[in-house]
Order: C-alpha cells, then sequence, then structure tokens
C-alpha cells in the first residue's frame, strides 16, 4: 500500500537574534513576564526589504530538495502554509516556484491559510495527493514574517512578545515500506468563536460581525465600494492581530491531547508509544500541560519556542527539522504532528519515520 514518507527536511531562521530585553524598548514589559506566561527567551526577526515568508521558505525549500536527494525540476507540486504572504494576493506558492526557478514546469501551487495548524492541514493534503498517485514529489513549506505586522508597543505586547520568524520545509514522497509514512491524520474546526485570534483589517466584512460597525470604523454600508483601512480602524488597532490569550489556551489543553488521541486509536496505538511528539510551537505553558495530559516523559516531546518564538506554519517543521539534526528523530520512530490555533482549527498526524 502507497504512504507518504518524508524524504527530506529543512529549514530557516533568519540572524537577527530579538531578546526579551529588546521588546522592552518598545513597551512596557520584562524578560521575567514573558517567560513565566510562554516560556519564550528570544525570536528571530527578518532583515526588512531584504526577506520575506517566501524568501525565508526558500532557502527551507532548497535544503529539504538537497537532503531528499532530488532537484527543483522535479518538484511536480507546491503546497505553502503560512498567514503572513509577501502579497495580499497572489499567494506564496507561485513565488515560491519563481524563485527556485522552476516556473517553466508550470506545477500546481496551492496556498494554505489555516494559521497555526497549516503545516499539519499541508501534510493531511499532500498524503491524498501521493496516496492517490497522482504527485510523487511534494514541496510543502510552512512560512512565517511575522515581525512585519506586529505592534511593537504596550497596547500590543500581549501578541507581540510571542511570535518570531522563519521557515520549514520537506519532500513528500511515496513509500511502500509498511513500517513508515504517515499512519493517520486528523484534522478539525470550530469557528464559533473566531474572532477570539484574529485580523480583522484589511478584510472584506466591512463590519458585519458588529452590530454598529461605523462606531469601529468600518466603511458606511451603503457607500459601493470602500476603504479597508479607516483612521478609526487604525485607532482601534484592527489592523493588528488581536487574541484573548486565555480563552485561547482553555480551548488549546483540551483540542491538543483530544485530537492526538483520535490519531493513536486510529492506528491502535497508546501514548506512551509515541517516540517523539512535536507540538505547534504557541506556548511553552500549553505543551507542558498536553505533556502531563498524555504522561509523556520529558525526552518524547520536543521543544523550541525558548528560542524562537510562535512562528505558526512554521514552527512545526522548524522543530521537527531541528530535532532530525540533533539525531532525535531516527528511522522507524513513531513520531506525532499535532497543531492548535486561529480559526479554531487543529489537528494531528501520526507518521513512521
Amino acid at each position: 500500500m502507497r504512504k507518504t514518507k518524508i524524504a527530506g527536511i529543512g529549514h530557516y531562521v533568519p540572524d537577527n537574534v530579538f531578546t526579551n530585553e529588546d521588546l522592552t524598548k518598545y513597551m512596557d514589559t520584562n524578560d521575567e513576564w514573558i517567560q513565566e506566561r510562554t516560556g519564550i527567551k528570544e525570536r528571530r526577526f527578518g532583515t526588512k526589504h531584504k526577506e520575506t515568508t517566501t524568501t525565508m521558505g526558500t532557502e527551507a525549500a532548497k535544503i529539504a530538495i538537497e537532503r531528499a536527494n532530488t532537484t527543483a525540476e522535479e518538484i511536480d507540486f507546491i503546497i505553502f502554509a503560512t498567514l503572513s504572504p509577501d502579497y495580499y494576493f497572489p499567494g506564496c506558492g507561485v513565488l515560491l516556484q519563481r524563485e527556485l526557478g522552476i516556473s517553466k514546469t508550470e506545477i500546481g501551487a496551492l496556498d494554505i491559510r489555516n494559521q497555526c495548524t497549516g503545516f499539519v492541514y499541508g501534510l493531511t493534503v499532500a498524503d491524498q495527493f501521493i496516496k492517490s498517485g497522482m504527485y510523487k514529489n511534494i514541496l510543502l513549506v510552512g512560512a512565517e514574517m511575522h515581525s512585519m505586522g506586529l505592534e511593537f508597543s504596550t497596547r500590543g505586547r500581549n501578541v507581540s512578545v510571542i511570535f518570531g520568524d522563519g521557515a520549514g520545509a520537506v519532500v513528500l514522497q511515496p513509500t511502500e515500506e509498511e513500517d513508515q509514512g504517515v499512519l493517520s491524520s486528523a484534522l478539525h474546526s470550530d469557528g464559533t468563536k473566531a474572532e477570539i485570534l484574529s485580523l480583522l483589517s484589511p478584510g472584506s466584512h466591512g463590519g458585519h460581525y458588529h452590530e454598529n460597525p461605523e462606531e469601529f470604523g468600518f466603511p458606511d454600508p451603503n457607500t459601493p465600494g470602500g476603504v479597508f483601512i479607516t483612521d478609526k480602524i487604525l485607532e482601534n488597532g484592527f489592523h493588528y492581530p488581536f487574541m484573548d490569550g486565555p480563552s485561547v489556551f482553555k480551548k488549546a489543553v483540551v483540542k491538543f491531547p483530544e485530537v492526538i488521541l483520535e490519531t493513536l486509536k486510529a492506528i491502535d496505538k497508546k501514548p506512551e508509544e509515541i517516540d517523539l511528539l512535536i507540538p505547534h510551537q504557541a506556548n511553552l505553558r500549553i505543551s507542558q500541560f498536553v505533556q502531563r495530559a498524555l504522561k509523556l516523559r520529558d525526552d518524547q516531546v520536543y521543544n523550541n519556542i525558548q528560542k524562537y518564538g510562535n512562528t505558526t506554519a512554521a514552527s512545526i517543521p522548524i522543530a521537527l527539522s531541528e530535532a532530525w539534526e540533533e539525531g532525535k528523530v531516527k528511522r522507524g520512530d513513531l513520531i506525532c504532528l499535532a497543531a492548535f490555533g486561529s480559526g479554531f482549527t487543529w489537528g494531528s498526524c501520526m507518521l513512521r519515520w
């Protein structure tokens, strides 16, 4: 039976290290406050006007392609997951194709906007393409450049202290090996309280979800056209990400273990049989809660949020790439990838390395 294996993996993070102490120059915060709430000590920020979500994704992709012992020309499909694309449109998938110099191959490029769960969703989609035989070399990239869209002020500190920039990539190929490849996956969502973790403008909603949209600065509903951003939208900060941290935490610590157990049950495995869990690096406290809930040892969970912050769609492939480089991911290991994020969306993949 054909399954999907990770044939090559790579990651890229900018050279620019931004510590918690560096953030104190822009907002009322301190290292202790940030570490206590998130576990983060530092993060990486890309160089403005030189690095973008796509260029970072390209660097990670080049490493993954080389490690897969293939070439960019042999890639037959691209999946790019991000919430911070270079442009509002087109998406980063075609830009990555251009950066890799393979536009002449005219392969398909799919963009995924599932925020923190983007990589897990992308892996699950790619798995279906591989298993069906439609594609044989899929390049899956998760990349983010949050630093270009964060509010570096006291008002925005609850969000801005959390996020960082970076990219991770994998090359996915078919395998007939029984003890290798993606074994199970599960994807879920609940949009009931979507605005709890969101960025409202620019957007086309025009205040649709508000009782008095004009009060918040959204365009007059009786006037054709309109603008994406008004003075009041800027004043209210709707052009920056918003997060109700406590509400997100409460939901995440329930859904994370739940979906992991779901994918374990699908292959008749138990938590103690996981060799390595790589959770989306949202918050170290969430990862630790999930570890306790599943009764996993420290060596069964990999976290690197301490030095990179939350890199959203890039966090799982960056962590998986680092763990592999450190020798913590070996042939035959049972690996669990799990994520929860904006939407809300959440998902998990179980794979045999």
